[in-house]
């Protein structure tokens, strides 16, 4: 783990999951409900700490003035008030396809052909780039505001 301990405590499942599931829900074209369940799932096991450690990697590589501690306030000002509140719908592209998937076979409801496909060398090096994306754009969620 490269993230310091207190995102993990400002950037909660509960929270990840809301600002991903208007893109999820989209991207699949289930109700906001069902896909908050699959991501809630998804994000039980390991897949939280992975994404939590790409959106940490893009905050601090996107600023160069804050410190860690000044990246974590801004996250904690941006959560303060509603952080629970909806993420923006991302545009999907190869790379969050492939988190996409990713997130399904967390989840339990990608098929094995899916499974074989993500664990070739192709496959591994196209989920390192969706987690990367989505990363970038939890830590877009996670920044705005305050």
């Amino acid at each position: 783990m490269s993230y310091p301990p207190r995102l993990a405590h400002l950037a909660t499942r509960a929270v990840v999951v809301a600002k991903l599931v208007p893109t999820y829900a989209q991207a699949h074209r289930l109700d906001e409900e069902e896909a908050a369940q699959r991501l809630t799932s998804a994000m039980s096991g390991r897949m939280l700490a992975a994404l939590l450690d790409a959106a940490w990697t893009a905050m601090r590589g996107k600023t160069k003035r804050l410190t860690d501690d000044g990246l974590l306030e801004k996250v904690a000002g941006t959560l303060s008030e509603r952080p629970l509140r909806p993420g923006r719908v991302a545009e999907v592209t190869p790379a969050w396809s492939a988190f996409l998937v990713l997130t399904d076979l967390e989840a339990g409801t990608a098929s094995d052909a899916a499974r074989r496909v993500m664990e070739t060398e192709e496959g591994r090096r196209r989920g390192d780039e969706g987690m990367a994306e989505a990363g970038r754009f939890l830590a877009a969620e996670l920044t705005r505001g305050k």
